[in-house]
C-alpha cells in the first residue's frame, strides 16, 4: 500500500479532504458490513449474503487460499458462501463465532481504492463432546470501486498472521 497523506494534506482544497473523509467513513462501514454477514447469521442460518450483497461487487472475487489452499482462489464471492456454510463447509463444525474489524488503511486514486484492514476472528466449536476456540488474526486486502450505489469491493485477499486453537472445558 501507498502512503495516503497525499489525500488528507491541509493544503489541498477542503471539498477534496471532505470528499476522502466521507469515502473513508463509507468503506469503513463495508468492512463492519461484512463481518456482520458473518456474525448476525449463526445456527445454521446462512443468510450472510443479506449483508454481503451490499459489501461485494456483483462480479467479485475472493482470495482465501490462504485457509484452505488453491480451490479458494480468486472464486466468486457467493461461492465462498458454500464453502464456508455448506453441511461439509469449513464453518460447520463451529457453535458460536465473532469476526472483528479493525480500522482501514485506506488509499483512493479517484473511484478505486485499496483498503487494507487488521481483523481478529474468534470461533468456538466442539468435537466428540471437547470444546475448542480458535483464533486467527491478519488482513484482508481489498481492491474497490466507486459504483452509483456506492463503493464495492471487487476483489479481496486473505492473509492470516497466526492462528491458534486451545480447548476449553
Amino acid at each position: 500500500m501507498t502512503d495516503n497523506t497525499t489525500h488528507t494534506r491541509p493544503d489541498l482544497p477542503f471539498e477534496q479532504r471532505l470528499q476522502y473523509l466521507a469515502d473513508r467513513v463509507e468503506i469503513q462501514d463495508l468492512m463492519v458490513r461484512c463481518a456482520l454477514g458473518q456474525d448476525l447469521h449463526q445456527a445454521g442460518d446462512n443468510g450472510v449474503l443479506e449483508q454481503w450483497d451490499t459489501v461485494f461487487a456483483p462480479e467479485a472475487t475472493v482470495d482465501y487460499s490462504a485457509a484452505g489452499g488453491p480451490p479458494l482462489k480468486d472464486i466468486h464471492y457467493r461461492a465462498l458462501v458454500d464453502v464456508m456454510r455448506g453441511s461439509d463447509g469449513s464453518m460447520s463444525g463451529l457453535l458460536k463465532w465473532q469476526h472483528f474489524q479493525g480500522v482501514s488503511a485506506v488509499d483512493m486514486d479517484g473511484d478505486t481504492a485499496v483498503a487494507r484492514t487488521q481483523h481478529l476472528h474468534t470461533h468456538k466449536g466442539g468435537t466428540d463432546g471437547q470444546g475448542w476456540n480458535l483464533i486467527e488474526t491478519g488482513f484482508f486486502v481489498d481492491r474497490l470501486v466507486r459504483r452509483p450505489e456506492g463503493w464495492r469491493i471487487v476483489h479481496r485477499t486473505l492473509e492470516i498472521i497466526w492462528m491458534d486453537s486451545f480447548p476449553t472445558v
